[in-house]
Parts: C-alpha cells; sequence; structure tokens
C-alpha cells in the first residue's frame, strides 16, 4: 500500500493543478475543509462507545473479507477499529453530503453504522438506504442510528446482490451512493452498473478504498473509462465520480 500511495503522490497535484470552476470549488470548500461540524463530536462519541466495547458478535461476510482476522467470531472493538472509516474519511463523506443536498443516499456496506451515520446527519431530509448482509451487524447499527434519533435510515438486511435491485426499483432518482460494500472487480463494477440506471447528470459516486487491491485499482480505471462518467476525482483513499454533461471530460488525481 506504502508503494501505491507513494506512487498516487508523485503524480497527485494540489488547488494549483485544477482547471475546472466546479472541482476548484469542490476541492476548497469540501475537500480540503477541516471546519469542525456541529455533529463531530457526537458521532465521535459513539465511535469510542464502539471502540471500548468488550462484546464480540459472529459475522457472516458477504464481502472481500478482512485483511485483519477472517473468523466469524469478531470483537466490536475490533471491527470498529479495524472495518469502520476514519474519522477523516467519514467526516469527508459528511461535506460532500452536506454540500450536494441530496435526497436519496445509497451506503453499500454498513457494518457498524459509523459512516452511514456521517452520512445521514450530512443532510438529514433524505432518505438514506444503508445495505448490509450480516443480520447481527444490521441489528447493531439500527441501535445506534436509533440512539442518534436518524429516523431517516432505512436498513436493508441480506446479500447485497439481491437487495440492491430490489430497492432501486423503489426509488425514482439516485442521487448519492457510497460503494463499500464487496471490493473485487466484477461486483463493483455490476453495483455500479445497477445505481447508473437510477443517476442523472447530478447524481455523486464515491468508491471506497480504489487502491485497496489490484482488482480494486481495475475496477476505478474501468468506471474512468464508462462513457457516462465525465468527471472523476482520485483522492487515494475514495474515488468520486460525477456524470455532470456539459463538463468536458475531466480526471484529477489530488492529494487530499
Amino acid at each position: 500500500m506504502f508503494l501505491r500511495y507513494l506512487q498516487f503522490w508523485l503524480r497527485s497535484g494540489n488547488a494549483h493543478a485544477i482547471h475546472s470552476p466546479f472541482v476548484f470549488q469542490l476541492y476548497n470548500q469540501v475537500i480540503r475543509n477541516t471546519k469542525p461540524y456541529y455533529c463531530f463530536e457526537t458521532l465521535e462519541d459513539s465511535r469510542m462507545d464502539l471502540l471500548t466495547s468488550q462484546e464480540s458478535i459472529t459475522i457472516r461476510d458477504f464481502g472481500a473479507g478482512s485483511r485483519v482476522n477472517a473468523s466469524k467470531q469478531r470483537k466490536i472493538r475490533d471491527l470498529a477499529r479495524h472495518s469502520e472509516k476514519s474519522p477523516s474519511l467519514a467526516q469527508l463523506l459528511f461535506r460532500l453530503v452536506n454540500y450536494f443536498q441530496p435526497s436519496t443516499i445509497f451506503d453499500l456496506g454498513t457494518c457498524l453504522g459509523t459512516t452511514t451515520l456521517y452520512l445521514a446527519h450530512g443532510c438529514k431530509h433524505a432518505q438514506l438506504y444503508t445495505f448490509e448482509g450480516d443480520p447481527g451487524l444490521a441489528a447493531l447499527s439500527r441501535q445506534r442510528f436509533e440512539k442518534l434519533n436518524c429516523s431517516h435510515i432505512q436498513s436493508v438486511v441480506g446479500n447485497i446482490d439481491e437487495t440492491l435491485e430490489e430497492t432501486l426499483k423503489k426509488i425514482e432518482r439516485l442521487d448519492f451512493v457510497f460503494f463499500d460494500a464487496n471490493h473485487r472487480l466484477e461486483p463493483t463494477l455490476r453495483y455500479f452498473e445497477q445505481c447508473l440506471r437510477k443517476s442523472h447528470e447530478n447524481s455523486v459516486f464515491v468508491f471506497d478504498d480504489i487502491y485497496w487491491s489490484d482488482e480494486m485499482q481495475q475496477a476505478w480505471q474501468q468506471i474512468k473509462k464508462h462513457p457516462s462518467v465525465i468527471l472523476t476525482v482520485d483522492l487515494f483513499y475514495i474515488g468520486i465520480v460525477f456524470f455532470r454533461k456539459k463538463q468536458p471530460v475531466q480526471h484529477f488525481t489530488l492529494r487530499s
């Protein structure tokens, strides 16, 4: 991973490398913004409850698995430490949602729900669907949602290979998607194509861990080449995709 990041760093740029008013504003107001929002302390207190938990949970992983512990019996604190997104990344997702104010959000991969909570607080009027394959994790995350009064989150439980298509039938438009369900090439591209059918010009798709493996790097490169994709922003840890037809096709690699 260090070598991949070094290669990324050598070819990436900052605000001076941006020749798009839309991306320049996004970079300075959202990506590089370090302002502490009102809810961050509350959400990090909720994360700390997980990090200090003494409980264990038996999980069934439908994704690419864990590089830390492949056991089905997992300590909640270990899951929180290794599987949940970092505060900086979770807060970036909050700022993206807060900036674009989507009406319908898909969170593909709930886990313990920390990222879901950040997405939910970014736009409280949105209908947020969060997808989790494991019933135990889904139940635990729902408890956290209820505790923080996030009634606009709907948990979708089951294998996402089955539940994604069924949930897409229930909505008219898809405004924002965070792809974090299965870090393999074929499923990532399949979920992308499925969600693409409900996308529109102002939709925002965010892909997690685009350098996590060779397969994820291949998936990211194929997504960039898709004819519907007009603009992308590669931040190493995530890749952001836009479909803004009035803009020229551009791909940015930026340090966050």
